[in-house]
């Protein structure tokens, strides 16, 4: 039963990314208050987290797109809500749709009408810079955010009950992990605040990339823990899933990842990109499929370690990057990863030189306290 099935309607935009010739933003039209995950008890922060899930999505809604071009031109495109309550654009950019020099975010305006009248809000989308050669693709749980899973139906379970009775604040952050995603793409810029179509914030040094098989439902919920942990911003892939055994699990986890990282890897055929995750819902199978492919295209390939013993897919996985001549890192904590940056060569590059110096301050800080 949806809370709030009278509630205004509301558009959540999602951070969106575009190229020289394509723009793609997502938004969901949804009956339900704006997300907010502030401190509080635990059956107040499961009612929070359930009306997540138990929003009502609002079908058949105009939504408009306003864009303002680097000529000052201001573009509309109109979308129609589909039965899930999401219109997904993916517009062609005509005219000259040059990058800054650094990766910067875009601001885009939405349009739509409810029972008060007309509604805009803002949305941002990710442009990379002229001068990225480099961008980071990440998995979010067990990469990012400690779960415990490791593919037992138990386990997926008892990670729900975290979603719904923890706020974002009280999840616990992969040990090192943001020392090492900051020291590879910084953490300038986060869109926040209203704005106006055309406005330009500073992004990340490099362009980072979000792959999940968590539900859309999550996103405000991972923005907040990216943005109190230091991490990072970038677009999120995420997922639109019912709530059943087979989504629990982790069968069609690899499908989802691969096709959303090819969708981002054709989208910027000029850029290389380091694929980062864990071993606990098959990301080293995804990407070595990924890697095989189009091995001039992934640079790197770093695996955090959850499990204890990699299974045969796994291994011919492993394999079969050692035989395309990626580099692969495999490896329990962050602050491990000094010899394979070593070995590959990327100590010689001074953002890799900031991630083994920034990781090793960490360390010797939490050893004081």
């Amino acid at each position: 039963m949806p809370f709030l099935p009278t509630a205004p309607v509301r558009i959540q935009p999602y951070f969106g990314y575009r190229n020289r010739e394509r723009l793609h933003i997502t938004v969901r039209a949804l009956r339900s208050r704006k997300s907010e995950f502030g401190k509080t008890g635990k059956w107040r922060a499961m009612r929070r987290m359930l009306g997540q899930f138990a929003s009502h999505e609002v079908k058949d809604l105009p939504v408009e797109l306003e864009v303002k071009s680097p000529a000052g031109e201001t573009l509309r495109h109109t979308g129609i809500t589909d039965k899930e309550g999401f219109v997904h654009f993916d517009i062609r950019l005509e005219g000259d749709w040059e990058y800054e020099e650094y990766p910067a975010w875009e601001t885009v305006t939405f349009h739509w009408k409810n029972g008060e009248g007309d509604q805009c809000a803002d949305g941002h989308v990710l442009a990379p810079g002229k001068a990225t050669g480099l961008a980071m693709i990440s998995d979010i749980d067990d990469t990012i955010i400690e779960t415990g899973i490791t593919g037992n139906f138990r386990a997926v379970m008892r990670n729900w009950r975290r979603v719904l009775m923890q706020m974002p604040e009280e999840r616990i952050l992969v040990p090192g992990a943001d020392m090492f995603y900051n020291a590879l793409g910084g953490n300038d810029g986060l869109p926040e605040g209203e704005g106006h179509a055309g406005d330009h914030m500073p992004a990340s040094r490099r362009p980072f990339f979000y792959v999940s098989s968590s539900p859309w439902n999550l996103f405000s919920y991972l923005v907040t823990y990216m943005k109190g942990r230091g991490l990072p911003l970038g677009p999120i892939h995420l997922r639109d899933w019912g709530l059943n055994r087979e989504t629990f699990g982790s069968s069609s986890h690899g499908a989802h990842k691969r096709a959303a990282i090819l969708g981002i890897i054709e989208t910027y055929p000029d850029i290389r990109f380091a694929l980062i995750g864990d071993d606990s819902q098959g990301d080293l199978t995804a990407f070595a499929d990924i890697a095989k492919e189009s091995p001039e295209r992934i640079r790197a390939v770093f695996i955090r370690k959850v499990g204890e013993v990699m299974s045969p897919e796994e291994l011919a996985a492993k394999a079969s990057l050692e035989a395309a001549k990626i580099p692969l890192w495999l490896g329990e904590g962050y602050s491990e990863g000094h010899k394979f940056l070593a070995s590959v060569g990327l100590l010689h590059d001074g953002e890799a030189e900031k991630i083994v110096d920034s990781v090793g301050k960490g360390e010797t800080a939490e050893a004081a306290e």
